[in-house]
C-alpha cells in the first residue's frame, strides 16, 4: 500500500492545529502591513493566498479591500477558512503542485514557510510553476521562507510542549537537504504511537528559488531577512522573504 505523503494527514489532524493554534496573528498583520505598504498594489488588485490554511492572512488582506482567493490541499482548514468567505475573499481545496488559474492575478503569496514539503524536486519546480502561471506578466509572488543556515545554527534536539493536556514530544534534526520535526503524541496517560508525524523541510537557499524563479521566467527583485523587512543576512535573518517578478 502507498503511503500517504505526511502533509496531507498532518496537516489535516486536529493536533496540529492544536498545537499550532497560538501562531501569532498580530504579528502576521503587521507584516502584511508593512508588505502592502512596501509593494503598493492598486485598488482591488487581484491576489492568490498558495497554501492558505485556514486563511488568515487572505482574510487580512481581505480586509484591505483586496480581492483574495486561497487555496490549500487541507480539506479541514479550507472548511473552515470558508466560513468567512465574502464577495472579494473566496477559498478552494486545491494541490499546489497543479495549475489553478493563468495569467489571472495581480500577485501571489506563499507565506509561512508553506512550501518544501516535496520528496521530489519535480513537485517543488511544479508548484512554482503553478504559482508564478497564476500571476499576469508584470505581477508580484512574494514567498516567505525560512533562512536555511539560520535555522541550522539555531536547531533545538528535543522540544516538550503540553496544550490541554494533551503532550507533543518533538525532536528536530537535519541532513543535508532537508530538516525533520518528528511530533509524538500523548492525551492524558495515553501514549498514542499511531498519532506521531515527521514534517520534512527542504533546505532552500536564494540560489536554488532564483534557479526555480527563472525556470518560469520571474526574476528576484528584492529579498527580505525578516517580518520587519529588514535586509537579508544569511547568517543572522530568521526568514528570507523574497520579491520576485514575472517577466
Amino acid at each position: 500500500m502507498k503511503k500517504t505523503a505526511w502533509y496531507k494527514d498532518w496537516f489535516n489532524s486536529p493536533y496540529y492545529h492544536l498545537l499550532y493554534q497560538n501562531r501569532n496573528d498580530d504579528e502576521a498583520q503587521a507584516f502584511i502591513n508593512r508588505l502592502i505598504a512596501y509593494l503598493q498594489p492598486k485598488e482591488k488588485a487581484t491576489m492568490l493566498d498558495v497554501a492558505c490554511g485556514k486563511g488568515r492572512h487572505s482574510k487580512v488582506l481581505a480586509d484591505m479591500g483586496f480581492d483574495v482567493t486561497g487555496i490549500d490541499l487541507a480539506e479541514a482548514s479550507i472548511a473552515e477558512a470558508m466560513r468567512d468567505e465574502a464577495d472579494n475573499l473566496h477559498f478552494y481545496q486545491h494541490d499546489m503542485r497543479h495549475l489553478f488559474r493563468v495569467n489571472y492575478y495581480d500577485y501571489a503569496f506563499n507565506f509561512f514557510t508553506s512550501f518544501g514539503y516535496f520528496k521530489k524536486q519535480r513537485d517543488h519546480d511544479n508548484a512554482i510553476r503553478t504559482i508564478t502561471q497564476s500571476i499576469k506578466p508584470g505581477g508580484i509572488f512574494v514567498i516567505d521562507y525560512l533562512n536555511v543556515q539560520y535555522v541550522s545554527d539555531r536547531l533545538e534536539s528535543e522540544v516538550t510542549t503540553v496544550v490541554d493536556d494533551v503532550h507533543f514530544y518533538i525532536t528536530k534534526w537535519e541532513d543535508e537537504t532537508n530538516f525533520y520535526k518528528q511530533i509524538k503524541i500523548s492525551e492524558g496517560k495515553k501514549a498514542m504511537s499511531d498519532h506521531a508525524h515527521t514534517e520534512r523541510v527542504a533546505k532552500f537557499k536564494l540560489e536554488d528559488f532564483k534557479r526555480m524563479l527563472a525556470g518560469q521566467h520571474t526574476e528576484v527583485i528584492a529579498v527580505f531577512g525578516d517580518y520587519d523587512l529588514g535586509a537579508y543576512n544569511i547568517k543572522i535573518s530568521p526568514r528570507m522573504i523574497i520579491i520576485a517578478k514575472k517577466l
